[in-house]
């Protein structure tokens, strides 16, 4: 079979398009991919900053959607059953071997590349604002870097759950990308934002803030929570990780709440089913992502290039066939 081997830690130019070897055995359910997702973290993995360190060669991709091509004959999934999967690694081939507790169906409404867009990002903000954040309905919701992959799902998720949303965008192409996803207040990332933040809120701070960025923009970030206000953190795309002065926690009572999604899931086996039925559940009331940028498995290299470079509002997935 084709896939997307990663022969060096140097980033997309370390991706190799080639054939390897079938896979399978007795356990595991095999996959046809039809659709792989493209994220932050596979970016990190590559160039050897993400906090799981893998050394080549190996098949990255962590995101899939596809139909089973077999299954141990006792599995709930069945041969051509179509389903979506967390597969942490190897989804950017025509197959994939995934355990079975990280399988689901595939809503019938959905093709693959919008089933696959729905799994990691969407599941993570579930995760941060419903757990994580404790979301009210009726709370303000601030999200930094809001065009991205995680920052969509911010936005759609804090909406369908009742928030209301300023979404800050630091390109100037995305406002009415943003727009689109039901932000009510949308606001240029520069200076002064976070006066331009409290004029849009009453004079007031907000109750939580998505922070998939750090660096320069956590100091106000911090400063941009109300009484009781909570900050998510969700990475680092900026770059820098910040540091946190405690005594602004102190005298606000204000909370900094870390998010490891993949962590929490992999410490506590079966969890994910839990957000992944939150994030179903949103999907039968409406929720749609956006149309996902789609690329060949094959122009992977000019995928992951094209999310480095900032030229990407929303989800970039890979199709094998």
């Amino acid at each position: 079979m084709k896939a997307l081997v990663a022969r060096e830690l140097s980033g997309p130019a370390g991706l190799d398009y080639t054939d390897v070897d079938d896979v399978g055995g007795d356990d595991a359910i095999v996959v046809d991919v039809g659709a792989a997702g493209v994220s932050f973290p596979d970016l990190l993995l590559l160039r050897g900053e993400y906090q799981m360190r893998l050394e080549p060669p190996f098949i990255p991709g962590m995101e899939v959607a596809g139909v089973v091509r077999s299954a141990p004959y006792d599995s709930e999934f069945k041969p051509g059953q179509r389903v979506t999967a967390l597969a942490m690694l190897g989804g950017w081939a025509q197959q994939v071997a995934v355990p079975s507790q990280n399988l689901t169906p595939t809503p019938d409404d959905l093709d693959d590349a919008e089933a696959v867009a729905l799994l990691g990002n969407y599941q993570t903000m579930y995760f941060a604002l419903a757990k994580r954040g404790a979301l009210r309905h009726g709370e303000t919701v601030l999200v930094l870097g809001s065009a991205g992959g995680v920052g969509t799902a911010a936005v759609q998720i804090a909406k369908a759950l009742g928030a209301r949303v300023i979404a800050m965008v630091h390109r100037p192409n995305a406002m009415d990308f943003v727009r689109s996803l039901g932000a009510d207040v949308v606001l240029p990332l520069t200076d002064g934002w976070l006066e331009a933040v409290k004029q849009h809120n009453d004079g007031r701070g907000v109750d939580l803030v998505v922070d998939p960025i750090g660096g320069d923009a956590f100091d106000d970030a911090i400063r941009a929570l109300d009484t009781e206000g909570r900050l998510l953190v969700i990475g680092f795309a900026a770059g820098g990780i910040p540091t946190v002065k405690v005594n602004r926690l102190l005298l606000r009572n204000v909370s900094v709440v870390g998010v490891g999604y993949g962590e929490y899931v992999n410490r506590n086996p079966g969890s994910q089913s839990v957000f992944a039925f939150g994030v179903e559940q949103l999907v039968k009331s409406g929720l749609r992502p956006p149309p996902p940028m789609r690329f060949p498995l094959s122009e992977g290299r000019a995928a992951l290039q094209c999310l480095a470079d900032g030229g990407v509002l929303g989800k970039v997935v890979l199709e094998p066939r």
